[in-house]
C-alpha cells in the first residue's frame, strides 16, 4: 500500500483525489484548513482520511510529510518550497501542477543526490499543453522532418450556452490573479524575430484565431514563449507563441480598465465609504457627476456608445453602490468581477487547448499538424478547469507511487515515459487530444 499525501482541498482537487482513491493499493489522506472541505473529497471510500491543517504548522506538516511516500501540494504556490524542503529532509517524492519556480529549480541537485522525483507542471495548462506538444514534437522527428513553426493557445471559457455576459468570461475562483495577469508583460518568436511587448500593450497585440464548431475567439500573448524553443527543442522552429484564448471584447476591454488605473494595487485614503461612481469620477477629475460617463469615455477615446462603456455599466462601475472596504482599486475591481463574472449552480466551463505546426518534412513537402482538445465541465459536478488540472496531476501521482518512472530531480513532463502514460491514461477518462494533419504544398 502506498500512501499519498494530497495537500489543499480547492475547486480543482476532487476529480484527482477521486481518481486516486478508486486506484488498488493507494490510500489517500488529505489536508486542508478547512477540515470539512478534504471530508467532502473522501467521502464514500475506506481508504481516505481527512485531516485539518494549517500550513504555517511547520511540525504537523512535517509529520503528515514523514509518513507517506508521495506528497502533492495543491497549495498556493507560495508554499511549494517549504513542502518540497521538508520532502528533502524526510526523502519524499513530490508533485505540483505550479510551473516550476527559480527556488524549485535550485533543489534539482539534492532531489537527485536521493533519488528523488519532484514532477511540477502536471496539469493542464502547464501540463496537458507540454505532453501533447512534445508527443507531435517527437513523432515529427522520428520521421525525419522539423517544425518550423510552432503555436500553442489555451483558455478557460464559460461553454457557450452559459456565456451569457457581456464580458465573455466567468470566474470559478479569486479574480485577481487574472486581472493581474492583463499586466504581464510579453515575448515570443514569430517569423525569426524576436516579439517584445510591455505589460502596458498587452493587450494592444491579440489576434482573432477560429475554433471550428466553437466560432472566433482573441488570443493574446501568454508571458515569456523564447523558453520553449529550447524546452521543447524546437532547433528549427522560426516561430514559438505560446497564448491564451478569450471570448471577443475581453483584451479591449482588460486593456481600458488598465489605462483607466482601475488595476492599481497602489494604496488610495479616499476609497472608504464612496459610491462606484465616485471612485470613476475621481479617477478623470469629473466635478460634473452628471457628464462622467462622458469624461470616462473621452479620457479613455471611446464613443459614449461603445461595447466597452456598455460593459463598465454592466458591471456596475458607473452605480451608487458602495465600494466594498479595500484600500485600492485592484481588489475593488476584483471584488466587483467576482460578483458578477459568476458560474451559477447548473452552468458548464469549457477549457479549449490548441496546438498548430508548420512541419517541413524529410521529402520537402510541408503540412499544417492541429492538435485540439475541447472539454466541458458537467453541471453541478465537476468544472472541466478542475477535470484538466487534476487528473492529470493524479495520474502522474499514480504512476510515480507505482515506479514507473524512471527519472529524478525536478522534473515538468515533456519525457516520454511521462507523456506516453499520462496521456493514454487521460484518453480513457475522456480527456483526449484531436489531431488533424493537412498537406500545405
Amino acid at each position: 500500500m502506498k500512501n499519498i499525501l494530497v495537500l489543499g482541498a480547492g475547486l480543482v482537487s476532487k476529480p484527482g483525489v477521486t481518481y486516486l482513491l478508486k486506484q488498488k493499493n493507494i490510500s489517500v489522506t488529505v489536508a486542508s484548513r478547512t477540515v470539512s472541505k478534504a471530508e467532502n473529497l473522501i467521502k464514500g471510500f475506506t481508504n481516505g482520511k481527512a485531516v485539518q491543517l494549517n500550513v504555517e504548522n511547520k511540525e504537523q506538516l512535517a509529520q503528515l510529510i514523514k509518513a507517506n511516500d508521495v506528497i502533492v501540494s495543491l497549495l498556493p504556490w507560495v508554499h511549494h518550497l517549504k513542502v518540497a524542503k521538508l520532502c528533502l529532509e524526510h526523502n519524499k517524492h513530490m508533485a505540483t501542477t505550479s510551473y516550476v519556480s527559480d527556488d524549485m529549480k535550485k533543489l534539482d541537485n539534492e532531489a537527485k543526490s536521493k533519488n528523488l522525483l519532484f514532477l511540477n507542471e502536471i496539469g493542464v495548462d502547464p501540463g496537458i499543453d507540454h505532453m501533447s506538444a512534445m508527443k507531435i514534437i517527437n513523432e515529427v522527428y522520428e520521421n525525419g522532418g522539423k517544425v518550423v513553426h510552432f503555436y500553442s493557445y489555451c483558455g478557460g471559457l464559460p461553454a457557450p450556452e452559459d456565456n451569457d455576459n457581456p464580458f465573455g468570461y466567468k470566474f470559478s475562483w479569486s479574480p485577481k490573479g487574472v486581472v493581474l495577469a492583463s499586466r504581464n508583460s510579453a515575448q515570443f518568436l514569430e517569423n525569426g524575430k524576436i516579439v517584445a511587448i510591455e505589460g502596458k500593450n498587452l493587450f494592444l497585440n491579440y489576434r482573432i484565431e477560429e475554433i471550428k464548431g466553437l466560432g472566433k475567439f482573441e488570443v493574446y500573448p501568454n508571458r515569456n514563449s523564447l523558453p520553449y524553443k529550447d524546452l521543447y527543442n524546437l532547433k528549427d522552429a522560426q516561430t514559438v507563441m505560446r497564448g491564451t484564448y478569450r471570448n471577443l471584447g475581453w483584451c479591449d476591454t482588460l486593456k481600458k480598465m488598465v489605462d483607466l488605473g482601475l488595476i492599481n494595487e497602489e494604496k488610495q485614503n479616499n476609497l472608504k465609504g464612496i459610491t462606484y461612481r465616485k471612485m470613476m469620477a475621481d479617477m478623470v477629475e469629473a466635478k460634473d457627476d452628471a457628464n462622467l460617463e462622458k469624461k470616462v469615455a473621452e479620457k479613455l477615446k471611446l464613443d459614449r456608445n461603445s461595447e466597452v462603456m456598455k460593459r463598465f455599466e454592466w458591471l456596475g462601475l458607473f452605480s451608487d453602490k458602495k465600494v466594498p472596504d479595500f484600500d485600492n482599486r485592484l481588489d475593488i475591481l476584483s471584488e466587483l468581477l467576482q460578483e458578477k463574472l459568476v458560474f451559477k449552480n447548473k452552468e458548464k466551463d469549457m477549457l479549449i487547448l490548441q496546438h498548430k505546426f508548420t512541419v517541413e518534412n524529410a521529402d520537402k513537402t510541408k503540412d499544417l499538424i492541429t492538435s485540439t482538445l475541447i472539454d466541458f465541465g458537467e453541471a453541478l459536478k465537476e468544472s472541466s478547469m478542475a477535470r484538466t488540472v487534476s487528473l492529470p496531476l493524479a495520474i502522474g501521482v499514480r504512476f510515480m507511487a507505482e515506479g514507473k518512472f524512471n527519472l529524478i530531480g525536478v522534473q515538468i513532463p515533456i519525457h516520454k515515459q511521462i507523456y506516453e502514460p499520462v496521456l493514454k491514461e487521460l484518453e480513457t477518462l475522456g480527456i483526449k487530444m484531436d489531431e488533424k494533419k493537412y498537406r500545405l504544398n
